[in-house]
């Protein structure tokens, strides 16, 4: 039998990126406490793979979130098959070039904020006009990084757009906040991902960057299960404007 207060049961809630990595992980935290998920992804084995485990549990959406029409279309059919959303994770995101802000271009910068950046302000205000216009409350959370918050040297472009996520999210917090709508960011450290394994494989990473850990362990996506439904939930609803940090004790230590 489920806590009440962090029963999800009835409420429907997009991911996006939920096909893989962090999104994954959120996607089965927030099924596994009764919510209808619309995991919104690129088509690829793990977009069919998330389709086959949301059979029961909700639906996966072919969603590219660079495309505004994208955007809108992916809702429709979220709303047509799970009713009106009551939240969201903007989780979708790239990394950038490893390259110095000195020897990096605006081409290499465009991509990383075109999908980090613009992606997620196109997820979260077609999610917010939707939830606005049928009067419905709840939370939205987008992904940032501790990269946000630290110097990503060799990592600028990516640093920089999840600074962009962090202080759009504590901007959607405040105007939202009339509506009954929250609004946070997430900061994962160094989680192990399709996207991370090679370079947290990497054994000058291992030796200075787990040592530093005092969990002494990389992130899993499933470390953000919890984080999810606390967020989703009624256990949460005198928050907004908060940034989470998942790391283990990274940013601390």
């Amino acid at each position: 039998m489920r806590n009440a207060l962090f029963d999800l049961a009835g409420r429907a809630i997009v991911v996006t990126g939920g096909a893989s990595g962090i999104g994954r992980g959120i996607v089965d935290g927030l099924t596994a406490a009764g919510a209808s998920v619309a995991g919104w992804d690129l088509p690829g084995p793990a977009f069919d793979e998330l389709q086959l485990s949301l059979a029961g549990h909700g639906i996966a959406v072919r969603c590219d979130i660079r495309d505004e029409k994208d955007v809108a279309v992916a809702l429709d059919a979220t709303v047509a098959a799970l009713g009106p959303v009551s939240g969201c994770f903007a989780n979708a995101g790239v990394g950038g070039p490893r390259k110095s802000v000195a020897n990096s271009s605006t081409d290499d910068w465009q991509p990383v904020l075109r999908t980090n950046v613009e992606g997620t302000l196109l997820t979260l205000r077609a999610v917010a006009q939707s939830m606005i216009a049928g009067q419905c409350s709840g939370t939205l959370v987008g992904t940032s990084s501790l990269a946000a918050e630290n110097g990503a040297a060799g990592s600028a472009a990516y640093g920089a757009s999840k600074g962009a996520v962090q202080s759009l999210m504590r901007a959607l917090a405040v105007e939202l906040a009339p509506h009954g709508i929250r609004a946070h960011s997430i900061l994962p450290g160094w989680i192990e991902t399709d996207m991370t394994a090679t370079g947290l494989a990497d054994r000058r990473v291992i030796d200075n960057v787990l040592r530093r850990i005092p969990m002494r362990r990389w992130g899993s996506p499933s470390d953000f299960a919890g984080i999810a439904v606390y967020l989703m939930s009624d256990a949460s609803r005198y928050q907004t404007g908060g940034s989470f940090v998942v790391d283990g004790g990274y940013s601390i230590f």
